[in-house]
């Protein structure tokens, strides 16, 4: 089961049954949640390519291997530079969408689609389908597009998504293009995806804001210039900032774990990532706390972490040091309580 669909069907145990009880309070709910959905947003509208060309050095270095090989860089095509530059643009999003975006958990293994929640009492929450073949919900979408629904949680027609864009707001530019190069590059499926279609609990959550639309959550109203690139790929802090987003839903934007609100009851409190909870933990202890799902007592992770590890077995060692150093370099935060 993904993580999203148990933070929904938790969440839904807890307070949605009560709620569906109280006739009027459902009404409301019901109407509430209908509104918020039906709410518009104005988001920017940005353009980038897909894919993401070849950096002057790179045409340089392409060149190069061409002269070494007794030919002509002259010989170099401008079809060749654009094979070569979606070549890596995927390699780069297959490695984005297998260690830090979990795309397949809604959307399923093969992108045609998958099962987020499909239940009675909450609906049908599913991913849509997001390759090229007949069904798919995204051939049309520009760049744009793309950026609306990704990194704002709004769809094309400027309406709220269930999309939990908020791990992705700091997003790059051409680490999205990547990924929609990545998806673009996999075999068509001829799959027709319903739309979403909510039950009386997942009103009931989104009109008293335990299940948030990541549009009502963007942090600067949807006008924010994204960057371009991503930090460079070394084991810093600047790249351990940028990749801890996706830790922030269960962690907290302050990194000092706590009660998951949106977590399901079985899920135990989120540890404190900043020195105060990791104190006398090294490198080492991190990286089994990721990658083999052990604590430093040598205790299996339980979930959500043990949902991760799978990811996290994908993450690179640059990858995971620059993880280790962000959270080492965090001012010491009690967890609250």
């Amino acid at each position: 089961m993904g993580v999203g669909r148990k933070i929904l069907i938790g969440v839904g145990v807890v307070i949605g049954i009560a709620g569906v009880a109280a006739g009027s309070g459902y009404a409301w709910a019901a109407s509430a949640a209908a509104s918020k959905l039906s709410t518009t947003y104005d988001v920017h509208r940005v353009e980038f390519p897909i894919p993401f060309p070849l950096t002057a050095a790179e045409v340089d270095s392409v060149r190069a291997v061409r002269r070494a090989g007794g030919g002509s860089a002259a010989d170099v095509t401008e079809r060749e530079l654009t094979a070569i530059a979606t070549e890596r643009a995927v390699a780069r999003g297959k490695h984005l969408a297998s260690s830090f975006y979990a795309c397949a958990e809604c959307h399923g293994q093969d992108f045609g689609g998958g099962v987020m929640v499909d239940d009675p009492a909450m609906g049908r929450l599913l991913g849509p389908n997001l390759t090229t073949g007949a069904g798919s919900r995204t051939l049309t979408y520009t760049a744009a597009d793309w950026d609306r629904m990704v990194r704002h949680g709004v769809k094309p027609d400027g309406h709220a998504s269930p999309m939990p864009s908020r791990d992705f707001f700091s997003m790059s530019d051409r680490e999205l293009s990547d990924l929609v190069s990545y998806i673009r590059s996999l075999p068509p499926v001829d799959k027709t995806v319903p739309a979403v279609s909510l039950g009386p609990v997942s009103k009931i959550l989104i009109a008293t804001g335990r299940f948030p639309l990541s549009a009502q959550l963007h942090p600067t109203r949807h006008e924010i210039a994204h960057a371009v690139l991503p930090p460079p790929d070394v084991p810093d802090v600047t790249l351990g900032r940028h990749l801890a987003q996706t830790c922030s839903g269960c962690h907290g934007a302050e990194f000092a774990g706590g009660t998951i609100v949106e977590g399901p009851p079985d899920w135990p409190p989120a540890a404190n990532l900043t020195p105060a909870g990791l104190s006398g933990w090294t490198y080492d202890d991190f990286r089994r706390a990721l990658v083999e799902g052990r604590s430093k007592d040598g205790r299996p992770l339980r979930a959500p972490m043990s949902l991760l590890q799978k990811m996290a077995a994908n993450m690179t060692e640059v990858e995971l040091r620059a993880l280790w150093a962000h959270f080492s370099a965090l001012p010491p935060r009690p967890t609250p309580q």
